[in-house]
Order: structure tokens, then C-alpha cells, then sequence
């Protein structure tokens, strides 16, 4: 393997912002607000500022499977946080998530309103709350957690990690690439053993592990993301696929990744469901 590139860290490493690229306004070692801001208030219950990344979808998708239900209370207005331009740094932003990432939420209905923040947290929430889209029997309940819980500990090394190198870095690299590469295969692998003998995440019922799951490793095979799907082999992983192809396919998890999405057919914010049409 190459050792081109090598680096030979500092004895007490120090930020240098004009070295941050592209990133300056996402990463920094440090948190807290950088300006005076107020997050704009709609009308609904749920107040959700995010943006339409992966771990995004998953409370929009959410949300939209909870409203096929009929279920009103989850009636939710969508802000669009734009990551690249610092605003998950904004004061009102912050005081919802004080670790300025994306997604964060509001719960209105309550007194005084709830903050929510990080996607598995929300998810949790929203599914407890409406008893929609967890078992309720204590071997599915625990069986859902534990592939939820799966998802939050293991996207890091295909986003972070193998998503990082492979699309976002200056450069290719080829040790890190390598490395997230494996380990990224071998989570596909995790899921594609498992779904031989289960028609979703957590057995037979379909829930927040399966709204956790698709829009990272579902979108992964389905072709979605980093542009990859060549390049990892995703076609070996028949089971995966077949699950993935199934849950893309519901008008919920269709509506629920345009919103707060700019690509094309996206919304940039969502107030009611008259906006997709």
C-alpha cells in the first residue's frame, strides 16, 4: 500500500482556518453560536430545521409515514438549515441543538415546547409518542432498538468515513479509502445476512429501523449515494437490495426525502401537503 502523503502530526495540534477549505463553516474545534439569529416559526406543532442528508430523511420520512396514517398531530413546518453557509451556527439554531448539527426539532405541543435533537433520538420520540412505527411486544420493541442503535453507531464509518475519502476529500487517498471501504462492505454484509430470513429491519413489521437504515445503506445500494454502487459491488447484496427496493418504494419515504432537498422536485421548506404537488 502506498505511504505517499505521509503526515507527521504536531506535538499540540492548533486549528488554522485558512487551511479549513471548504469546510471552514462546518467544522471547527469548538461550539457554541457565531451569530445572532432566530429560527423562523410556522404554524404546525413540530418545527423541524434541517437539511436533506441521510440522517435528515429519516425524520421527514418519518413524519410523512405518521401523517399517511391520519395521524394530525404530526403536522410539521420544515426549514431548510444550509450547512455550507454556517446557519446550524445561528443563536436560535443552537438553542435547539447546542452540538449544531442537522437534524434538530421543536415540539410545540407541549408546554413549554421540547427541544429534539440528534435523528435517532427524534425518531424515538415521534414513534413513542404517536405508537406508530415501533413493536409494540418487547422482543420487537428491543429488536427495533437494537438495529436503530446499529445504524447510529455504524453511518459514521460509511459517511464520516468511507463517504469522506471517497467523495469529499482534496484527494484520493488510498489507506483511508481502503480501510472505510472494507468496513463499509462488511455492514452491508451484516444487513444482508439478516435479511434472508426477515422482510424488514426488525422482523415483520415495518419501523423506525427500517426509516434509520434506508437512507444510508438503503440509498447506497439503490445507487443514491456517493456514486459507489459500482464500485463496492452492491449488486452482491441481493437481500439488501430487495428490502431497499421495498421500502423506496412507499408515497411516504417518496415524499419524505424531497423536503428540505434543492435538488430537483425538492422543497426547499415544507408547510403542508399541498406543497408537493
Amino acid at each position: 500500500m502506498s505511504s505517499q502523503n505521509e503526515y507527521t502530526p504536531p506535538k499540540v495540534w492548533k486549528f488554522n482556518e485558512n487551511e479549513a477549505g471548504k469546510w471552514s463553516k462546518i467544522n471547527r474545534p469548538y461550539s457554541g453560536a457565531t451569530h445572532e439569529k432566530e429560527l423562523p416559526r410556522g404554524a404546525h406543532p413540530l418545527q423541524l430545521h434541517s437539511l436533506a442528508t441521510p440522517n435528515g430523511q429519516k425524520v421527514t420520512i418519518l413524519l410523512e409515514e405518521l401523517l399517511a396514517l391520519g395521524i394530525s398531530e404530526a403536522e410539521y413546518d420544515a426549514y431548510t438549515i444550509d450547512i455550507g453557509e454556517g446557519q446550524q451556527f445561528s443563536s436560535g439554531f443552537v438553542s435547539i441543538n447546542p452540538n449544531s448539527k442537522i437534524p434538530a426539532m421543536l415540539d410545540t405541543s407541549v408546554n413549554p415546547p421540547l427541544r429534539l435533537f440528534e435523528s435517532g433520538a427524534i425518531l424515538q420520540y415521534l414513534a413513542e409518542k404517536h405508537e406508530a412505527f415501533i413493536p409494540k411486544d418487547l422482543k420487537g420493541k428491543t429488536e427495533c432498538r437494537n438495529w436503530l442503535m446499529w445504524q447510529m453507531g455504524s453511518a459514521p464509518f460509511l459517511g464520516g468515513g468511507f463517504g469522506h475519502f471517497y467523495v469529499y476529500a482534496p484527494f484520493k487517498q488510498e489507506y483511508p479509502i481502503e480501510r472505510y471501504t472494507m468496513e463499509t462492505k462488511r455492514q452491508l454484509d451484516v444487513l444482508n445476512k439478516h435479511l434472508v430470513e426477515n422482510k424488514y429491519i426488525a422482523g415483520d413489521e415495518y419501523s423506525i429501523a427500517d426509516i434509520a437504515i434506508l437512507p444510508w445503506y438503503g440509498r447506497l445500494v439503490l445507487g443514491e449515494l456517493y456514486d459507489a454502487a459500482e464500485f463496492l459491488n452492491v449488486d452482491e447484496y441481493t437481500y439488501v437490495k430487495r428490502w431497499a427496493e421495498m421500502i423506496a418504494d412507499r408515497p411516504a419515504v417518496k415524499r419524505g426525502i424531497r423536503v428540505n432537498s434543492s435538488a430537483e422536485g425538492g422543497l426547499i421548506e415544507r408547510h403542508s401537503a399541498a406543497d408537493f404537488d
